[in-house]
């Protein structure tokens, strides 16, 4: 094992990391791979890696994508070289981020042989390569103690410079395992037909993966010899692609965990504001959507403290303070801090908050809601606090800028006091970002969330043309009236008024 030495001289250039980002799925990304990223001054990436592994990467960080086919000039190799090494010469920490693992069909070698020669300090960092992945991904295995008990990696392109192969494909018909080769889409009829030829029978077991672990994923169980024909099409199968060979290939169809999610293959967009969206995003991809993200509104503070402030100061008053949104929690204490005051200001209200997710916001704060109505609607918190505005008990409702008016109306009507003060601004986003309209404009968007009547209107204003056969999934009754007052019914709604309740529905309504 060698380990790579610097001179002297060395000592002032910077780092370069050559990082294995994995196969797809952004979640298998190691841990000393997000370390590097979140360090570089400059992260080189191939556009197979995830764009949400770049997430990790500083704000200031440079990102440099090195193209893709058909659609952007691609870098060459020496290109690639020369930069990493002008780029460390200038004292940057560069990272060269490839899909899988740099030591498999990567170029790592190269890589690193370069920058030993001009004596850059430079780590080799290990990702899941795409054989490993596709096992579990596709549910079957490379290795099992009855059906193989070895593997081979080949790729199925080799450098067209060489004079001679280096596959002996005598050796590979033979080899009593797993063969599995990587791209090779175009050149399949090639090694498929000398495997046969050299004896490997032609019904051997096949699995053809395509984007391992990612949303798209697509697994095609065949033979050996219907490989080329498979991959052809119609429709024709493109890169990436992997092809597993050999009796591990016909593991039984319930081991296909990933493909067999409830929402796999669904392109969902998100339409919640981007601090309140994680939690939906993630339950939304954990079921196996991609999911898009967004916000059909902007979320700030108020024009103006002056009104917060004053009530604030005079918070004793007031027997309750009710919140209709997390937003409002979130800014209402934040300012409480601005003003030097924490949660002891607060020990003589009663705090309500009008459902599940407002009220797990609070105990971000340590305050625990006396008051949660059944229903996360303005109507049902109304019900549940009438008994105490009808003694007479005072109200300070922290609010946005815009909604409806039902909870203020509805308190004063039954006899209490009310204030209102706006916490936060909520203004409609104004145009779409470019990718989600290209992915509008295609077609490939199949469901979109709301949220809210405010969120409903300002998405029917932003999809403008683009709604199409698209779905819609709406959080309650009255964001559905909302949405139907606009000229769209959405297909599905949530019986349950949460974010939970919106994930269920659009579960059993698939």
């Amino acid at each position: 094992e060698s380990i790579h030495t610097m001179s002297t001289d060395s000592q002032s250039t910077g780092s370069v990391y050559l990082v294995g980002a994995g196969p797809g799925d952004p979640g298998l990304i190691t841990l000393r791979g997000v370390q590097c990223i979140a360090i570089a001054d400059v992260i080189l990436y191939d556009y197979l890696v995830n764009p949400h592994i770049l997430r990790h990467a500083h704000k200031d960080a440079e990102l440099l994508c090195l193209g893709k086919h058909g659609k952007t000039r691609v870098w060459s190799q020496d290109e690639i070289n020369q930069t990493m090494v002008d780029l460390a010469i200038q004292g940057k920490s560069v990272v060269r981020l490839k899909g899988g693992d740099p030591s498999v069909f990567a170029h790592g070698a190269e890589e690193a042989t370069v920058l030993a020669e001009a004596d850059i300090s430079f780590e080799i960092v290990p990702g899941i390569t795409a054989a490993l992945a596709a096992a579990g991904y596709a549910g079957t295995a490379l290795t099992h103690r009855d059906l193989a008990s070895a593997v081979a990696l080949i790729t199925g392109h080799e450098n067209p410079e060489k004079q001679d192969s280096l596959l002996d494909y005598e050796a590979l018909a033979r080899f009593p395992g797993t063969l599995v080769f990587y791209m090779g889409v175009t050149t399949s009829e090639q090694w498929v037909t000398k495997l046969i030829a050299n004896g490997r029978p032609a019904n051997t077991p096949a699995m053809i993966i395509r984007r391992i672990s990612c949303h798209d994923q697509q697994t095609i169980r065949c033979t050996l010899e219907e490989v080329p024909v498979r991959l052809a099409g119609p429709p024709a199968i493109r890169p990436p692609v992997l092809t597993i060979i050999g009796d591990v290939a016909q593991a039984p169809q319930m081991l296909a965990w990933f493909e067999s999610r409830p929402l796999f293959g669904q392109t969902i967009l998100v339409t919640r504001s981007e601090s309140q969206s994680k939690d939906l995003i993630d339950q939304l991809e954990q079921l196996g959507a991609q999911v898009l993200s967004q916000p059909a509104i902007e979320i700030s503070k108020p024009d103006s403290w002056a009104d917060v402030d004053s009530a604030i100061s005079n918070i004793g008053t007031y027997d309750w303070l009710v919140f209709s949104s997390s937003n409002g929690v979130r800014h209402f204490f934040k300012r409480l801090s601005e003003l030097g005051l924490d949660t002891r200001s607060l020990a003589g209200n009663k705090v309500a908050a009008i459902g599940q997710g407002t009220a797990r916001t609070l105990g971000e704060f340590n305050i625990t809601a006396d008051l949660i109505p059944v229903e996360y609607r303005a109507e049902s918190l109304v019900e549940s606090l009438k008994p105490h505005a009808e003694q007479g008990e005072s109200f300070l409702l922290l609010r946005a800028n815009r909604g409806r008016e039902v909870l203020s109306e509805g308190l004063v009507s039954a006899g209490g006091a009310v204030d209102q003060v706006v916490v936060y601004n909520s203004n409609d986003t104004q145009s779409l970002l470019p990718e989600i309209e290209q992915k509008l404009a295609s077609g490939e968007v199949t469901l979109v969330t709301v949220t809210s009547s405010a969120i409903a209107r300002s998405v029917m204003n932003l999809l403008g043309p683009h709604p199409g056969n698209v779905q819609f999934a709406s959080i309650s009754p009255i964001t559905s009236e909302t949405l139907r007052g606009l000229g769209k019914s959405p297909e599905i709604e949530a019986s349950e008024y949460t974010m939970d309740g919106l994930v269920r529905a659009i579960c059993e309504n698939k």
